[in-house]
This record gives structure tokens, C-alpha cells and sequence, in this order.
């Protein structure tokens, strides 16, 4: 159980203080992401060295992921936000000192990538499982909503400042303004309480080795024995193989088909930020269906018609992609809002960390397939195929989902099974949760 002083009406104070935190350290992650990735692009103009940038980024949430799920599940979540957050800020300022004395070389840039890469692969599945212990289920849609309302906006805003802070500051500067950020997010932290699941009594290091994976493999039995959750995991994947590749295409797509420049590429950008905004204010205030599924499979029929009308639009409308670009990120937030929402309402919370690793590192490891497959097929079909094909998927993986028990019914037969899956914790006083 929760005690009542995060389930009270002050659970709103408490942890917009820490999101608020975290999303300002975020903003000034993202302002470093761009800074960081111009310099590669300044100082060897190399697509490579830019792609191999990208994989160092994504392998630790792919390779690691799952692991650190399960270590996320036995450690306290609030330390290990604590210690993810406190590493990636000593790993900025030390890089800041290397700009500072010129010592930086593009293996340097690509060492804190990695570092960064490691720690966010603790932070996020660290982070999305204490939400759903410090607010009430029925709210976890419309934090959801909000959430997808902050990408958003950091879409929008990010890359533009990024650039004109580089025009004002030396690199190390902006380095210092995300080490200054990460401070927002590390201090809410040490000031307010994080309601934790109970852990297990002292072990031996061989017999914590061996309960490490004990509890390993257990995630990997969980995900399997719940078949609702299994599809979720599918269509993720599949989601990710044809979409993601679909913002590395968009300047290929102005450029060629549309015949625009680098200005329509910016209103299309922007669009895609613009709608994701306006989707993560209209799911928090609405809070999607009682349902939760629902929502997300209407809004997974809106994103493939946004994203397959990028490639059926004629030419000459290139107004119409605008509007196309702003349909499809609306719906976003209402695909991806309440699914999380519904994990982390249903799956055990001793389960999260292992559960949301399984399918971040999953869904992440499609997204480079997606990238090698996504060039040769646009360059032999032609670009706005690939937009059709990823946007006709979209489509009918929601209306055979409707048609799938398992997955409509994911929020009710959650449980089955679970008694044979999870090993039994030891509890600490009379409670499961402790503050």
C-alpha cells in the first residue's frame, strides 16, 4: 500500500515540485544535445560520425535496459534518480573543463554520450515507476499528458535556443547551463520523500548475484504470461521500425517531393512541436477515455492518417502537410499517454523497472533497424512511400486491435498469472510501500 500522505489532495504539490525539476534539467539536456551534435557537425562534417553519435546514445537503453530494470526494481527508486542525475552532471562539468583547456576530441564527445546513454537508462525506468507510486491511478493519464505536452515544447524551443546560445556563449557555457539545470532536478530530490516498494533482506554478494537474476528472468516470465501486454510490445516495436525512421526522411521529403527549402522545413517542424503541444494539453485536461486502451488505439487510427497523408498529399499542397504534420503529433500524446498510464496503473510495482526497460530497450532497438531499412526502400519507391506504409500499418494494427480480447481487456486481466511469476518480497514492518 501507499501511505495517505501521497495519496492525499498534496500529492499534486509534492511531485510537480520533482517533475518541475526534472523538466527544466531535461530542457537544459536537450540544449546540450543540440550544441553537442553541432560541434560534431562543424568539426567533421561527417554523416557518420554523427550516426555513430546516435547508436552510442541509444545501445545503453537497447544492451542495458533490461538489466537495469531489474537492479531498478531491488534499489530505491529515489537513489537511483539521485545517483543517475548526480553522474550525468559531474560528467557535464567534466567535459566543460575539457572544452576549456581544448582538450576535446570527437572520442571525448562521444565518452560523455555514453555516459549520459548509461544514465538515462537508470533515470527513466527509475522515474516512470515512482510516478506511479505518488500519484492516484485515476490521474496517471493526465500526468501522461502533461508529459507529452513537455516534449513538445522542447521540440519547439531546445534546438532554437540551443542555436542562439551558441552564437552568444563558448561551448563549455551552454555545458555549464546543464550542469546548472541538473541542479533543479537533484535537489527536490533530497528535500521530499519518494514512496518506495519494499526491498528484500541482506544477501551475500553470490546469492545477490543470483537474485539479480532470479529477478531477471522473472520480468522476462511476467511480460511473457500477459498476452494484452505482449501485443502492447509488438505494435511498439513495429510503430517504432516505421515512424521513427520518419524524422530522419522529413528534410528529404521537403526538399524532393514538396520542392521546398530549409524555411518549409522549419514550418513542418514546427508543426509536429506545435501539435504535440496542443495533444498533451487537450489528454491532461480530458484525461482520455475511462478506458484507457481506447484512447490510445483512436489515437493510433489519427497518427497513421496524419502520418500516411504526409505521403498522399499531392506536391503542390504543401499547406496540407502542414496540417497533416499537426494532425499526427496531436495524436501522439494519445497513443503514447495511456499506454504508459496503464502501466503504470496494472503492472506490479516491484515489477515496473524490469517491465518498462523490457519494452523501452525492445522499442529502441528497432528504431536503428527502422534507419537501415528506411533509406534503401525511399530511394527505390520514392520517399512519401514510405509515409503511406507506415501510416496504412498504423491504421490497421488499431482496428485489429479493437477486435483483440487480450489487448482490449489489458487493464482487467492483468493479474493473471502474476502469483506464478513474482517471487515472494520480504516485507519490512506491516507494509509493502514504505515512504
Amino acid at each position: 500500500m501507499i501511505t495517505n500522505s501521497w495519496t492525499d489532495t498534496n500529492w499534486k504539490t509534492r511531485f510537480f515540485t520533482i517533475w518541475s525539476g526534472q523538466a527544466i534539467s531535461l530542457f537544459g539536456s536537450r540544449l546540450v544535445q543540440f550544441a553537442l551534435i553541432w560541434w560534431l557537425t562543424q568539426e567533421t562534417g561527417s554523416a557518420t560520425v554523427l550516426a555513430i553519435a546516435t547508436l552510442i546514445g541509444l545501445l545503453p537503453q537497447v544492451i542495458i535496459g533490461p538489466f537495469a530494470g531489474a537492479l531498478v526494481d531491488r534499489w530505491k527508486r529515489r537513489q537511483v534518480i539521485l545517483v543517475a542525475d548526480t553522474t550525468i552532471a559531474l560528467a557535464t562539468l567534466l567535459l566543460a573543463y575539457l572544452f576549456s583547456i581544448d582538450a576535446v576530441g570527437v572520442g571525448t564527445i562521444y565518452g560523455l554520450l555514453l555516459v549520459r546513454g548509461i544514465g538515462e537508462s537508470f533515470h527513466w525506468p527509475a522515474m516512470s515507476a515512482a510516478t506511479s507510486l505518488m500519484v492516484p491511478k485515476e490521474q496517471l493519464t493526465r500526468v501522461q499528458g502533461v508529459n507529452q505536452m513537455l516534449q513538445g515544447a522542447l521540440s519547439i524551443f531546445a534546438a532554437p535556443l540551443g542555436a542562439l546560445l551558441l552564437a552568444v556563449l563558448p561551448l563549455q557555457g551552454i555545458l555549464m547551463i546543464d550542469a546548472a539545470t541538473a541542479a533543479f532536478a537533484i535537489l527536490p530530490l533530497l528535500l521530499i520523500s519518494i514512496p518506495e516498494i519494499a526491498q528484500r533482506g541482506e544477501a551475500t554478494a553470490s546469492s545477490a548475484a543470483s537474485t539479480f537474476w532470479g529477478d531477471f528472468r522473472s520480468g522476462l516470465r511476467y511480460v511473457w504470461s500477459w498476452p494484452g501486454l505482449m501485443m502492447l510490445i509488438v505494435m511498439a516495436m513495429v510503430i517504432n521500425l516505421l515512424l521513427t525512421p520518419a524524422g530522419s526522411l522529413l528534410p528529404i521529403l521537403v526538399f524532393d517531393y514538396f520542392g521546398g527549402d530549409a524555411l518549409q522545413l522549419g514550418w513542418i517542424e514546427a508543426a509536429f512541436g506545435f501539435g504535440m503541444v496542443v495533444g498533451g494539453l487537450v489528454l491532461g485536461a480530458w484525461g482520455g477515455f475511462k478506458k484507457r486502451i481506447l484512447t490510445s488505439m483512436f489515437g493510433l487510427i489519427g497518427l497513421g492518417i496524419g502520418f500516411g497523408l504526409l505521403g498522399f498529399i499531392p506536391a503542390n499542397l504543401f499547406w496540407l502537410a502542414i496540417l497533416s504534420a499537426f494532425f499526427a503529433a496531436f495524436m501522439l500524446p494519445m497513443v503514447n499517454g495511456p499506454i504508459h498510464a496503464i502501466l503504470q496503473a496494472t503492472v506490479e510495482p516491484d515489477m515496473q523497472g524490469r517491465v518498462f526497460t523490457l519494452i523501452s530497450s525492445l522499442g529502441g532497438a528497432m528504431a536503428p533497424l527502422g534507419l537501415v531499412i528506411a533509406g534503401p526502400v525511399a530511394d527505390a519507391i520514392g520517399v512519401q512511400s514510405w509515409y503511406m506504409i507506415g501510416g496504412i500499418a498504423c491504421i490497421v494494427m488499431a482496428v485489429v486491435g479493437y477486435s483483440i480480447p487480450a489487448l482490449m481487456k489489458i487493464e482487467d486481466n492483468h493479474r493473471q498469472k502474476a502469483e506464478e511469476v513474482i517471487e515472494p518480497v520480504e516485507e519490512v514492518g506491516s507494509e509493502a510501500v514504505v515512504p
